[in-house]
């Protein structure tokens, strides 16, 4: 568990709504987290600036006093969660970071909100490659092996073999069809460039 707690605001004028997520929110085992309730649409602009919350639970009404882009504008680090009362048009929230429904369970609420707070993680590691590490991974997903990779960077064997294994220790993926999926997903390689690879076989 993080020791760090996560900052959630929750904006609902139910008390009923607010209280049913908290006690969801309160038995995640993932992360401690520290919940800010707003009651009143027209608190809500004000509280962000102190609250700075990591996560924002909110009922789309509220957002009659600010927009969803000028929250993501003035806190561009929160995640922006919909409360979904009804069935709706996906449409309407697909500018939202995820959905939660008052017919999800428990595991469904802490499910979705594990995986928003584990998504800055997931950046930072990417940020923390150096250049010279991402372009042992493209050569590695072009199926080069580590003498190839060597020769073409000009650098030992030794030093490739190194530079793999901080990439294996950094992003936690050991195989060749991982960091295909990474790559591709990051924008370090075009589609193009990977098809036809034996996505199972490491270089």
């Amino acid at each position: 568990m993080s020791h760090v707690p996560v900052k959630i605001t929750l904006a609902d004028a139910s008390a009923i709504i607010r209280n049913g997520i908290l006690a969801a929110l309160k038995r995640m085992e993932a992360f401690h987290c520290k919940v800010f309730e707003i009651s009143d649409p027209e608190q809500l602009k004000n509280s962000l600036g102190w609250q700075n919350p990591d996560v924002l639970i909110i009922n789309p009404v509220f957002l009659s006093a600010i927009s969803l882009q000028q929250i993501k504008k003035e806190a561009p680090q929160v995640k922006c969660v919909a409360l979904q009362y009804s069935l709706a048009d996906s449409a309407a929230f697909k500018r939202y970071d995820d959905v939660i429904s008052l017919c999800d369970g428990e595991e469904q609420i802490t499910g979705k909100i594990t995986k928003l707070v584990h998504a800055p993680e997931k950046e930072k590691r990417h940020e923390s490659l150096s250049a010279r590490e991402k372009e042992v991974i493209v050569c590695v997903i072009k199926g080069m092996t580590n003498k190839q990779i060597a020769d073409n960077l000009c650098l030992s064997a030794h030093t490739v073999i190194t530079h793999r294994r901080n990439i294996a220790a950094k992003l936690q993926i050991h195989s060749t069809a991982g960091l295909i999926i990474y790559a591709i997903v990051n924008k370090l390689v075009e589609l193009d460039d990977v098809k036809g690879l034996a996505a199972d076989t490491d270089a």
